[in-house]
């Protein structure tokens, strides 16, 4: 990093995996309300830590996105999910390189910008980016997102709660592995054995804000967190009466929390690192939102932390897809997706310490005086990142 952000006056709470999928659109105070924001939405790896990891690691993540969708449109990546929707690649156009470049450059306006707001009105931490223009990239989540809310039009059909259950038969339940209705083996629910469902419930029912309607396992979910443990359970109340009552039910996830990523290597940076895992995460959570989940919490089980949330009902991810590649104009898409991460990003670091605005200064100041090395040094970095890739493939190749 540039010498100015590695200076202790810049270190904040951080998201610590802060790339373009790490924010999205999401209801405030988790299940319970339905006003929809854009903020980042993965604090799995949240610490105290310098606000230039993340903001490197956000701004790389542009150049890789364009390059990736370039790769799919000219055959040199494979599209295994089907990200290009069926749609012909000649009809396509991906973010160009130069696309990224201007991309990074509204980041880091946006960034500073927000920063230099909150340090002339420190009440501005406390703002959201709730509401886009009809012809913003991110117009379409936030309708899709609201419509998931409860009271929306697809609350039943598409929220996070009609995702994995079921009220056809009266009372809701969760649908599991022995159920024709999961057909996505990555996404299985279990049933637990009864004596284990005995104890779980036991253990984190006094983290739950209402009764247990129904328990299972999560298999095969996440990325860093595929050998965790992990319970959902759908929580309502104990005397549900129908459909009527279906806004008050939502997902709780419970999982074993391991430590931020970033800690591996600084375990030192800060006193805070300290907490247990998942307190840390809860601790980052809390402090970076202007409004968190009212169902968020550690809870020590069977000797280890696990972390406890809700499961918003209104969660829509950004996939790089949704931002790099369009029939026309991608690279207007990316710039004003770019744009909504670094105010996004300003905010939550901004909410680090509520007593001062000396870290917003300091970011400001350093960004105008460094922001411009930091973006070079992040298109060289995203280079060898896909050099590295391309070495990883070949020796994959030669066994």
């Amino acid at each position: 990093l540039p010498s100015g952000l590695s200076e202790p006056r810049t270190v904040t709470r951080i998201v610590g995996d802060c790339h373009l999928s790490n924010f999205g659109l999401f209801t405030e105070d988790g299940s319970h309300k339905d006003d929809v924001i854009f903020a980042p939405n993965d604090f799995d790896d949240a610490c105290e830590g310098l606000a230039a990891w993340d903001i490197l690691r956000c701004i790389v993540s542009f150049h890789l996105a364009a390059d990736l969708g370039r790769g799919w449109l000219s055959g040199q990546y494979k599209d295994d999910d089907d990200a290009l929707d069926g749609d012909d690649p000649e009809d396509l156009e991906a973010a160009s390189e130069e696309d990224a470049r201007e991309a990074v450059k509204a980041f880091l306006k946006a960034y500073r910008s927000t920063s230099n707001d909150i340090a002339s009105d420190p009440d501005k931490r406390l703002k959201v980016i709730d509401k886009v223009s009809k012809n913003h990239v991110l117009a379409k989540p936030f309708k899709k997102a609201k419509d998931r809310a409860p009271g929306g039009e697809d609350f039943e059909s598409k929220s996070s709660l009609a995702d994995v259950a079921s009220w056809a038969d009266g009372r809701p339940h969760l649908l599991t592995s022995a159920e024709e209705d999961i057909d996505d083996l990555d996404k299985e629910l279990h049933r637990l054995p009864r004596e284990v469902e005995q104890s779980v419930k036991r253990a984190f029912r006094p983290y739950l804000d209402d009764d247990i309607l129904d328990l299972a396992e999560r298999r095969g979910a996440g990325t860093g967190s595929l050998n965790v443990k992990r319970y959902y359970f759908l929580v309502g109340p104990w005397d549900y009466a129908g459909a009527g009552d279906l806004a008050l039910c939502h997902i709780v996830e419970a999982k074993q929390q391991r430590a931020a990523a970033p800690l591996a290597r600084f375990p030192d940076l800060s006193p805070a690192n300290r907490m247990n895992a998942a307190h840390l995460t809860c601790d980052c959570q809390r402090i970076m939102q202007r409004n968190p989940d009212l169902v968020l919490d550690e809870v020590i089980f069977e000797d280890v932390p696990w972390l406890v949330r809700s499961r918003h009902h209104a969660r829509v991810g950004i996939d790089p897809e949704d931002v790099m590649i369009a029939k026309k104009k991608p690279g207007k898409a990316l710039e004003q997706y770019a744009e909504s991460c670094g105010q996004a990003l300003a905010l939550a670091h901004a909410r680090g310490d509520r007593r001062s605005t000396r870290f917003e200064e300091a970011m400001d100041y350093i960004l105008d005086r460094e922001g411009d090395l930091l973006a070079g040094r992040a298109e060289r970095y995203a280079a060898q990142v896909i050099e590295d890739w391309r070495l990883y493939c070949a020796a994959m190749q030669t066994g």
